[in-house]
């Protein structure tokens, strides 16, 4: 499980790098900003329920 969670985490700061090189070329997309803030919260509830 916690191979898992640290995978979630290098996704989700990935996933942040891609949406922000996103906006700055190409202009914003909420849609991607949407999905990238459930890809965190997510990550957030596997970390808390880890350490539950």
């Amino acid at each position: 499980m916690p191979g898992t969670t640290k995978a979630m985490g290098v996704i989700t700061v990935g996933g942040l790098v891609m949406v922000t090189a996103y906006t700055v070329a190409l202009g914003s997309n909420g849609w991607l900003w949407f999905g990238w803030v459930v890809l965190g919260l997510l990550t957030l509830a596997m970390v808390v329920s880890r350490n539950a």
